[in-house]
């Protein structure tokens, strides 16, 4: 199948995931959803109530989180790899409403191969506009490091990534 810059393919996700920002599992969390549009990592949501800092907008550790999420899962689509949030810097450049309509994009700005790449990241509103913005270093998680995840984890993770591969190409 011959696809387009442009396409949206929608990503999956671990089916029993309680991250905060992705995982289904958690009743308390953003449970986002992704897809893959070109070089980028996207993801549609609506802050409410419960994403409150000061009246009618959303808290920066929430906006931080949907970021940090976003950078993540762009690793995890692009590279395909077990990984942490090394650092992370956030600017905050309009105020981000609730209940209104935003996009989470984040893209891959640099390898540091064989140890980790930089990621960066954008919150915008219905009308494109930059609300929040972001640049993080992920470190690349190497074999010795890999027990301190479950093993049930790594495994539904490990399949996450084949299912990406044969999505993706």
């Amino acid at each position: 199948m011959v696809r387009t810059e442009e396409e949206r393919i929608k990503l999956p996700k671990p089916a029993t995931s309680g991250c905060f920002g992705c995982g289904a599992d958690n009743p308390m969390g953003l449970n986002l959803a992704f897809y893959r549009v070109g070089e980028t990592v996207r993801s549609d949501l609506i802050l409410t109530r419960h994403h409150m800092g000061w009246e009618n907008l959303a808290h920066g550790g929430i906006i931080s989180t949907i970021l940090d999420e976003i950078m993540g899962w762009t690793v995890l689509v692009f590279r395909r790899v077990f990984f942490v949030t090394r650092k992370i810097e956030i600017q905050y450049l309009r105020p981000v409403e609730l209940n209104v309509s935003l996009t989470a994009i984040g893209k891959l700005e640099a390898d540091a191969a064989p140890k980790g790449c930089t990621a960066v990241g954008w919150l915008l509103d219905a009308e494109g506009r930059r609300l929040a913005e972001g640049r993080a270093q992920m470190t690349y998680l190497s074999g010795k490091r890999l027990p301190i995840l479950p093993p049930a984890y790594r495994a539904e993770m490990e399949q996450l990534f084949v299912q990406i591969r044969e999505l993706l190409g």
